[in-house]
């Protein structure tokens, strides 16, 4: 019976010493192993590993993709302005060693140290542009410029920089009011500028169109005398021929032709009753 209990004592302690040389790192984990508090291994892959008990400590860290959201803060642009400025970044850990070596394994001092060098980059960013190349310059332009600057340093802390999000950039309220008069003077110039571009045009379209007018007036007249001289030459050749044919007929005719439009007319005449104007009414058959 003694036997027994002893064997199941052993069993047991086997059973404990067996699960404590047992440990579990999972896909969203890192680990790292220590002997004697000094760091044996890192490098571990999901799944099961072994440890020594009471030689070997295992700690566990998280290897999720964290996420820091600082609060806004003042940063000086190129021309000496103030502008507030709102961004979050999207960080896990790369190194674990590293990372458990130089902030402690701690994610709120991770944060803290993190903070530091994103305020740094925007600093150094920032200097070089004005307030209207931040508003207008492409996000993504910034964002890359931002992640590139601060992943070298942020290695150094076992830290990965996965993404650098400016959500908001604003003017402090004390300036916000001659900054937007000075953009506002800005677009009328550009506007004015723009209007003048269009009258100029305008009036160069008009002297074109004048021009046109003159030149499409000159030409149909000059068509038109043409045409008249050439219904005139028609007209006399006609009158020639006619007249040739029969010069009393045309003669009296004429004649006939001046006493109705004469005497249609309230007009006086003062005429001697011998002159040629009056020689058919002399003439009898």
């Amino acid at each position: 019976m003694v036997q027994n209990k002893i064997a199941i004592g052993i069993a047991g302690a086997l059973l404990v010493i067996g699960m404590m040389s047992v440990f579990t790192v999972y896909e969203t984990e890192k680990a790292i192993k220590f002997r004697f508090g000094e760091i044996v291994k890192s490098d571990y892959e999901p799944g099961l590993h072994f440890r020594i008990p009471l030689i070997n400590n295992v700690k566990l860290f998280d290897a999720r993709i964290q996420t820091m959201d600082s609060r806004p803060e003042r940063f000086l642009t190129a021309e000496k302005k103030n502008v507030i400025v709102d961004s979050f970044v999207k960080w896990r850990i790369g190194d674990v060693t590293k990372f458990y070596t130089v902030v402690a394994g701690d994610i709120d001092q991770a944060n803290l140290r993190l903070d530091q060098i994103i305020k740094d980059a925007f600093r150094g960013e920032f200097s070089k542009r004005n307030i209207k190349q931040l508003v207008s310059t492409d996000r993504s332009a910034i964002r890359e410029l931002l992640i590139k600057n601060s992943k070298v340093v942020a290695a150094n802390l076992g830290m990965e920089i996965l993404d650098v999000q400016v959500m908001r950039i604003d003017l402090p309220e004390e300036v916000s009011a001659s900054v937007f008069s000075r953009m506002e003077a800005e677009r009328e110039r550009v506007a004015r500028e723009f209007r003048s571009q269009g009258a100029e045009a305008a009036e160069r379209i008009r002297a074109d169109a004048d021009r046109q007018r003159v030149v499409t007036l000159a030409n149909a007249y000059r068509e038109a005398e043409k045409l008249r001289g050439e219904g005139d030459a028609r007209s006399a050749e006609i009158y020639a021929q006619t007249y040739s044919q029969d010069t009393e007929f045309f003669a009296f005719y004429r004649s006939l032709s001046a006493y109705k439009k004469t005497f249609s007319s309230s007009s006086m005449m003062v005429l001697d009753p011998d002159s040629e104007f009056f020689q058919y009414f002399k003439k009898q058959k």
